[in-house]
């Protein structure tokens, strides 16, 4: 019988946790049903979801900021489709497709970079550029910052110094060293050891959503540069519209990245794909003769369908002003969110560019509020965002994210297509749930505390 992937999906309509926790990872399974996450999503649009009940959820978490362009965009749809009208040669490997230049052109028109290297996802452009690094400086180096993010890959994993991630996996290189984020002190005085071929870094740091001081990239740029160092922006988050212009360093002036990273978004949210963005120059000291030409390659970077998603996301988000759209709606969560501080003890501060937001919590004046808060980060650090990313999904319909390990910090990476009504349920849905956690005892503490519980008989087992 021919292959129906309908009626497969038909058939197995709403076996998802069984069929993953079988076969996948049962261990994230469970996460997601002890923290009510457990939701089937079968359908999505813009900004929206749908699960198989017909619930509808907005979606302030966007793929991990990879829907800028929203849930299944017309345009990227049709581009999608026409490209499988085409029966295109693909992956002919010997060849030179088309799209991957007219992508590459896009690319480096928009960024004043010269040569494109294409990926599979943002973790093996963060592989690719400390390649590139190292072969056209000849040094072993890398800085990276602390709490920041590159990847799970051996190579990224080395620059990401989250210990969460790490332990287990090492020993990691002892030529890659993470310095404070935002700390230009530091950086010059590792640089000045002449052994860096690179400092990577996220313009603002997708855990904890934390923004560097005005003139910091800058800064950090120009050393590098007088050390003979590269820069190197890790705008896979960030880039592509994100935060209200086309790469995040573009805020902070002349920042010059001699490589740049991108992916998530760049897929349109139909087919993974990342970008590699370089000089001249370095490009030639990689790729430095015909014996070298496939040096750094990989067999599906050059995927037609995902540079055609590409090509039309960048489309999209020119024709609909996606980037003052992004500065617009983040503005407006902004305002309304620190319209709240004066009612609510827990709000502490809000970190927003575009629509990159992050909502930090804190402990509260009132004694009452403030022992309930102790109780709870003795049981685990973990837990006190989720008693505000629960009840936002469970009674609201807003699906959220806690912004780390060990960070209270709410961090919101919707589409960019979202408008006004949409910020303004997610505001009124914020607003009714730090209600409820000023309420003490009430609803909130009761799910904690069983959080709380759950948590620490794990940690007793282990």
């Amino acid at each position: 019988m021919a292959f129906d992937l309908l009626n497969l999906i038909a058939d197995h309509r709403s076996e998802n946790y069984e069929l993953y926790s079988q076969h996948v990872n049962p261990q994230f399974t469970k996460v997601l049903k002890t923290i009510g996450f457990d939701r089937i999503y079968e359908r999505g649009e813009g900004a929206w979801l749908w699960d198989v009940a017909q619930r509808k959820y907005l979606d302030m978490l966007g793929g991990y900021a990879v829907h800028n362009a929203g849930r299944n965009h017309p345009v990227i749809r049709k581009a999608m489709t026409d490209w499988l009208s085409t029966d295109s040669a693909n992956l002919v490997q010997f060849d030179a497709p088309l799209l991957s230049g007219l992508l590459a052109g896009e690319l480096t028109a928009r960024t004043g970079l010269d040569k494109v290297f294409f990926t599979n996802s943002g973790t093996e452009g963060i592989e690719a550029a400390l390649k590139f690094a190292r072969c056209a400086t000849g040094r072993p180096g890398v800085i990276s910052c602390q709490s920041g993010y590159h990847g799970l890959s051996f190579g990224s994993l080395s620059v990401t110094a989250d210990e969460n991630f790490r332990e287990g996996f090492g020993p990691f290189p002892s030529e890659f060293r993470s310095i404070p984020f935002n700390d230009l002190e530091t950086l010059a005085e590792v640089l000045s050891g002449g052994d860096v071929a690179a400092f990577v870094v996220e313009p603002i740091q997708g855990k904890g959503v934390n923004i560097p001081d005005d003139g910091y990239l800058r800064e950090a740029a120009r050393l590098c540069r007088q050390h003979g160092s590269l820069f190197i922006a890790d705008e896979v988050q960030t880039g592509l519209g994100r935060t209200g212009s086309f790469l995040a360093v573009d805020h902070d002036g002349e920042v010059d990245p001699d490589i740049v990273v991108l992916s998530k978004a760049l897929s349109g949210g139909y087919v993974p794909v990342g970008a590699v963005l370089t000089r001249d120059d370095i490009w030639k000291k990689v790729f430095s003769s015909m014996e070298r030409s496939v040096v750094h390659s990989s067999t599906f970077h050059e995927n037609g369908m995902a540079m055609a998603a590409g090509l039309s996301y960048l489309s999209v988000m020119d024709d609909e002003n996606l980037m003052e759209r992004a500065k617009a709606m983040g503005g407006l969560i902004r305002d309304g969110l620190e319209s709240m501080f004066e009612k609510y003890e827990f709000l502490k501060s809000v970190r927003q560019r575009g629509l990159m937001v992050g909502i930090e919590l804190g402990p509260p004046k009132s004694l009452k509020l403030r022992a309930a808060w102790k109780l709870v980060e003795k049981m685990d650090r973990n837990l006190f965002p989720q008693a505000v990313v629960i009840p936002l999904l469970d009674d609201h319909g807003i699906l959220t994210q806690v912004a780390g390990h060990n960070k209270p910090v709410i961090k919101l990476i919707p589409p960019l297509v979202i408008d006004e009504s949409d910020v303004n349920w997610f505001l009124e849905g914020f607003d009714a749930v730090m209600k409820q956690l000023h309420r003490f005892p009430g609803p909130a503490w009761t799910v904690l505390s069983k959080l709380g519980k759950n948590a620490v008989t794990r940690r007793d087992r282990s």
